[in-house]
């Protein structure tokens, strides 16, 4: 195809999305007003993550830190714990460093320019481009895997989208059809139209598609075939033995190396490889614990983007806590110690269950 064919089916995009997107668009809570810090919060908290799983997250976090200023000031305790369960605890403190930036660099004002924004810690292209089109009108494009999706389809582009290359050509061609005024919205339609539409799993619904007329996917029954993406290396399987340590209702934990997977985080003791129950004794005993019982064993997975654990287990009641690690009460555990879900899994939903066996 030529590229004048190609300039063409870019051009027709904005008048066909914007005013599908504007009666068609699912009601979320941070689309309810263009305030920086809220579209911000959500663009990261949507990273890796389903938006069903976020909204919860959003309303929490807003209500414990209603200002930029507020997050700049939390305690780190209190945001990684605002931020359990999401995952990626980097962006959490990403979004801390830059409003610590915003408030003490910048007098509490979020950049208005594209290149401003792209400036703030954890902040890529992506995420820039959508604030800077959403809260500033600048005609700047959030390209993403829905937004390459959409696009290799329309114009039936067979460019590894996984290529920084193929990125870089779809973001230059869309910012040359961008509107005056509406970039917002013309952002926005695209990310709609590759969730809701021209979906990432399963054939997409091309019947309820703004673009189905002019897409050469659907006109030459190419949608299958499309977008083109190097397959992923298979995950590395790693086998670790965890350690849910209990002694008069507390229950241990340690800090994560500062560097590396989860840095930082609270976690259950674990060690790599998987250890039978005597095995395990005798590591718990090596750490100082005097072992009183094996209650029971579980099998759990985690998967993280490269890698996947296979964690046994062991719930071992002690006669004294070790010195070895933090032994918080049950419900400082649930109400205050950030555990990653790799760990936190292995609680049950009532505290109250460890305070009976204790």
């Amino acid at each position: 195809m030529t590229q004048e064919k190609r300039t063409e089916l870019f051009k027709k995009l904005p008048e066909a999305l914007i005013p599908w997107y504007r009666e068609n668009a699912r009601e979320l809570p941070w689309r309810k007003d263009r305030e920086p810090y809220h579209i911000w919060l959500s663009e990261i908290m949507l990273q890796q993550t389903r938006v069903e799983a976020v909204k919860d997250y959003y309303h929490r976090f807003l209500k414990k830190l209603p200002r930029i200023e507020d997050l700049a000031r939390c305690d780190e305790a209190d945001l990684l714990k605002l931020w359990e369960g999401l995952g990626y605890y980097n962006r959490a403190r990403n979004l801390q460093k830059s409003a610590k930036m915003i408030v003490f660099e910048n007098n509490g004002v979020f950049p208005s320019e594209y290149s401003e924004i792209l400036r703030l810690p954890g902040i890529g292209e992506y995420t820039a481009g959508a604030i800077a089109s959403n809260c500033f009108d600048e005609p700047v494009a959030a390209v993403d895997g829905n937004v390459l999706r959409v696009i290799s389809r329309i114009i039936e582009m067979y460019d590894d989208i996984l290529k920084p290359a193929t990125k870089k050509y779809v973001k230059a061609k869309l910012e040359k059809v961008y509107p005056k005024k509406d970039c917002g919205d013309f952002t926005q339609s695209l990310m709609e139209l590759g969730a809701i539409v021209c979906v990432p799993s399963g054939p997409p619904k091309c019947k309820l598609c703004p673009a189905e007329a002019f897409c050469l996917a659907h006109q030459h029954g190419t949608e299958a075939e499309l977008p083109v993406k190097e397959k992923k290396k298979p995950r590395r399987i790693e086998e670790r033995t965890v350690f849910l340590l209990s002694c008069e209702g507390k229950i241990a934990v340690r800090k994560r190396d500062t560097s590396g997977l989860l840095a930082g985080m609270w976690e259950f003791p674990n060690v790599e490889g998987k250890r039978s129950p005597s095995e395990a004794a005798a590591v718990a005993e090596s750490w100082g614990c005097s072992l009183a019982e094996l209650e029971r064993e579980t099998f759990r997975k985690h998967i993280f983007s490269h890698v996947e654990w296979h964690m046994s287990c062991y719930y071992f009641r002690c006669n004294e806590a070790s010195d070895n690690f933090y032994w918080p009460k049950i419900h400082e555990l649930y109400s205050r110690i950030a555990l990653p879900t790799a760990f936190r899994q292995f609680l049950t939903d009532d505290p109250e269950h460890y305070l009976n066996n204790a």
